[in-house]
């Protein structure tokens, strides 16, 4: 597997497009973008588990149920949720898409994000529709992943080559994601594409087996968004033998495919609105994966861990809190975490008790942006890892300000 350019472009079949065409204020900021396939493509999603769902979660899984599709359209700047039209404007998007590529309605995945409960303007999607589709491009990645970005601050956007049966492969993709992240499928938008011929059952399967390592053991604040979307395409283009069962090829796929998500769930969350610092909690010597991954995701979300690793404070006091508050079976008394970063190693807590330890050498090392809490359960083989950040002044700031 290496790392390469070119972002959800980098796979064969696929050009992509963002553009400025009115639903934000500020001229400089894109809030449209296109990813279309030369072909029919096998298509897999994961949403959002909150009740409250964006009107374009339901179109979407409409349109693609017999697991193909062709183009991803998707604005920022309004999230077209809680609206009584919400499913006319999405399906409005998806047949501006046919429209102005001939690509059917039916084919078309479509996505929304920004402020909830305000009515989506069709105009100048509608006005912007044929700048977009004359803009696509194979160089056009950069430009969707900006136009889909709401308060992020970096763009997301990443591609790896790899190998499947002989043949050269590659894998692509964009996401945005700041705040209200806390997901329960993936986190707010990700749209992955790749040239491996796999069919739709396959690509479905090694979606939701890797999903759950990589985007569902992020968080920034505790809110599981109402938008939360993440689409993989696969054009098949690459021309390996059709994967369309568990095997070797498969297990491949899998790997290059959690590798690009956590690859992506690491951006997002060190991109946390306001944040200044990845805090990623390695679990390990656990019963279970499952026990494993409730201990690395009740620590990330620990309010008063993230406010004391904001100001490098080894609280380990904290951390053994929201370990001990995890709904799981483990014995507290085999816990021993550490806190690690390129400055150092050092322990805090043995057995469940604490330990003493340099205070001064403690905060050096939780001074660096990115902080690693390494927890042993000392009861198992089972590991996880869960990635989120600090809590800051500027997170509070930036959300009591959201619409003004």
């Amino acid at each position: 597997m290496k790392k390469i350019k070119g972002g959800v472009c980098a796979a064969k079949g696929f050009k992509a497009n963002g553009i400025h065409c009115g639903i934000r204020k500020n001229k400089d900021k894109r809030d449209l973008a296109l990813i279309v396939a030369d072909k029919d493509c096998a298509v897999a999603s994961v949403y959002t588990q909150n009740k409250v769902k964006g009107a374009p979660i339901a179109v979407t899984k409409k349109n693609i149920s017999d697991g193909k599709a062709r183009a991803i359209v998707c604005n920022s700047g309004n999230a077209n949720t809680c609206n009584f039209d919400g499913v006319e404007k999405a399906q409005a998007m998806c047949s501006l898409v046919e429209k102005h590529t001939g690509i059917p309605a039916s084919d078309v995945v479509v996505a929304s994000t920004g402020v909830i409960g305000q009515p989506l303007d069709i105009t100048p999607i509608a006005n912007g529709m044929q700048q977009l589709v004359d803009g696509l491009n194979s160089d056009g990645s950069r430009n969707a992943a900006l136009a889909i970005m709401t308060t992020d601050t970096v763009v997301k956007e990443y591609a790896y080559s790899f190998v499947v049966d002989g043949k050269e492969c590659h894998i692509g993709g964009i996401a945005k994601g700041s705040g209200m992240i806390h997901p329960n499928m993936a986190t707010m938008l990700c749209f992955v594409t790749t040239d491996v011929n796999i069919t739709s059952e396959m690509l479905d399967k090694a979606l939701h087996k890797v999903v759950v390592d990589t985007f569902n053991m992020i968080s920034v604040d505790g809110d599981t968004s109402t938008n939360d979307m993440l689409t993989v395409m696969a054009s098949g283009l690459a021309e390996n033998t059709l994967i369309s069962e568990k095997g070797k090829d498969y297990n491949t796929f899998c790997k290059v495919l959690k590798k690009m998500l956590e690859t992506l769930s690491r951006a997002i969350a060190k991109d946390g609105e306001g944040a200044t610092k990845l805090i990623e909690c390695s679990v390990v010597g656990a019963k279970s994966s499952k026990i494993a991954r409730a201990i690395a995701k009740s620590v990330i979300t620990s309010s008063l861990t993230k406010a004391a690793l904001f100001a490098a404070d080894a609280n380990w006091g904290r951390i053994l809190c929201a370990i001990g508050y995890t709904d799981a079976d483990f014995d507290i008394d085999k816990i021993d975490v550490d806190l690690i970063s390129k400055v150092g190693k050092i322990a805090v807590c043995r057995n469940g008790v604490g330990v003493e330890f340099d205070e001064d050498a403690a905060h050096s090392i939780l001074l660096e942006d990115e902080i690693t809490i390494y927890i042993d359960c000392h009861e198992g083989r089972a590991k996880a890892t869960g990635w989120g950040c600090d809590l800051t002044y500027e997170y509070v700031k930036i959300n009591a300000e959201y619409r003004t």
